[in-house]
């Protein structure tokens, strides 16, 4: 793999990019694949920690779908493929519904939202992005993406109640999270979420909340920690799972659309054409992860941020942060002590995380300027999140290959039905156009300090 040299390979004038076919010298560019690394890890491997999956499996996945995502996208499009967060709602229910300690169920999920991905990606390719956003405006799109963010409240106020400390650690937590957010800038501002996770895990030492037996046995070297997904052949059961998966592509759609739109602008070039490549990328990465064990992956907006503070889009910093992960991966230890992380810090961090998540959607609603003085956005909107938020469920079929509704699909399914049951009883009354002729983006935040 070949890239151009920018300037003198060791300097970026302060009007100057580094474009994605270009390079810094080779020690600037290992320099900046690892930064690429730090911004990434404490979201990939909060998934995993929150799910009880592998992190070895997830490193190395997300390492290796990072590779593919760069190969098949003709190293056009700089991004790092990290866990996403879409899974962790679907994946929790699956656990729960199968014996415990047995991921495999969640992995066939994993693997069957690839497999859908991945065939959007060639439907993309070939016919545009005009017929997701005639089916999923940005009033729909936005409900699903934060509806799946404050479905998982829950679990939440579950970790925070865990242990008779755990409250004062996510308490403390939070607190840091917040408080590094607001006193520093650039990177170190936005790893706030995992410097503040480092504040807590001290604070929980220090309250006796932490063993570290399996990180002292866990050995340094080993192979990830894979495993298979569940046949659903001969578990016809597994395919009642996937109303609760399903939901997860719209976002991965609206984040891959997202993040080729985001950097196109920063890049001032036209990158939509390679749209669909990105979703098909993204699909078989997560199909990857959903064979082997890891979790599903989607485009990071951290290393967004870390592109638009230093202005470098090389291709060849991914590349070896892609690397880095895979070598993560085979390294026990690493997961090990991601492990021993106390449910207190998880609910510091996630406490503001899964709002983030839902705020995502509330961001898509701004961008495009959803008119919520119209009726057709107000009750597309409301119905939806009342049902994601309290968790409705159904399930039919017979008990032997039950297929469960879960509020996460019951809420997509009330808000893409809301909007076209209103759109055609707009029609056949005759009235006025209810929407514009939509565009939706994805959700990605950039500091106003980094810009």
């Amino acid at each position: 793999m070949a890239w151009k040299q920018h300037g003198d390979g060791k300097h970026v004038a302060p009007d100057a990019i580094v474009l994605p076919e270009e390079r810094l010298s080779w020690p600037k560019t290992i320099g900046f694949g690892a930064q690429h690394v730090v911004a990434m890890f404490g979201a990939t491997f909060l998934v995993p920690l929150i799910t009880g999956f592998p992190p070895s499996a997830t490193l190395f996945f997300s390492g290796l779908g990072t590779i593919l995502f760069l190969l098949l996208t003709g190293n056009r499009l700089p991004s790092y493929l990290g866990s996403s967060f879409a899974f962790i709602a679907p994946i929790t229910a699956a656990l729960a519904g199968g014996p415990e300690g047995d991921l495999s169920r969640a992995s066939f999920g994993i693997l069957s939202i690839g497999v859908l991905m991945a065939i959007v990606g060639v439907i993309v390719q070939k016919f545009g992005t005009g017929w997701i956003n005639a089916l999923m405006p940005p009033v729909v799109m936005g409900t699903i993406v934060a509806l799946i963010g404050f479905n998982l409240a829950p679990a939440v106020k579950n970790n925070w109640n865990a242990t008779e400390n755990s409250g004062w650690v996510a308490l403390i937590t939070i607190v840091s999270v917040l408080l590094i957010t607001m006193l520093f800038r650039g990177l170190i501002g936005r790893l706030s979420i995992v410097l503040g996770m480092v504040v807590g895990y001290i604070a929980a030492i220090l309250f006796g909340e932490i063993d570290f037996t399996a990180v002292k046995e866990a050995a340094w070297i080993g192979l990830p920690e894979f495993h298979l997904p569940a046949n659903p052949f001969s578990d016809p059961a597994l395919w009642g799972l996937l109303p609760m998966f399903i939901p997860v592509v719209l976002v991965l759609i609206a984040e891959n659309v997202g993040h080729v739109k985001s950097v196109g602008l920063m890049i001032n070039r036209d990158l939509d054409p390679v749209t669909g490549r990105a979703l098909l990328a993204d699909g078989i990465s997560t199909m990857l992860a959903g064979f082997g064990g890891g979790s599903g992956t989607t485009t990071y907006g951290e290393n967004i941020g870390v592109m638009a503070a230093t202005r470098v889009y090389s291709t060849a910093a991914y590349w070896v942060a892609g690397i880095i992960a895979i070598l993560l991966g085979f390294c026990p230890k690493v997961g090990a002590v991601i492990f021993t992380v106390p449910a207190g810090v998880l609910a510091g961090v996630t406490v503001a995380l899964y709002g983030l998540i839902g705020l995502i959607g509330v961001k898509i609603w701004i961008d495009n300027k959803v008119d919520f003085s119209k009726p057709i956005n107000q009750f597309t909107a409301a119905v939806a999140l009342i049902v994601g938020i309290a968790d409705f469920g159904l399930t039919v079929g017979s008990e032997a290959n039950p297929i469960v509704f879960n509020g996460i699909a019951l809420g997509t399914i009330a808000a893409v039905g809301v909007y076209h049951l209103m759109r055609l009883a707009a029609k056949v009354r005759g009235g006025e156009p209810v929407v514009a002729d939509p565009v939706v983006t994805g959700g990605i935040v950039v500091n106003a300090d980094d810009k």
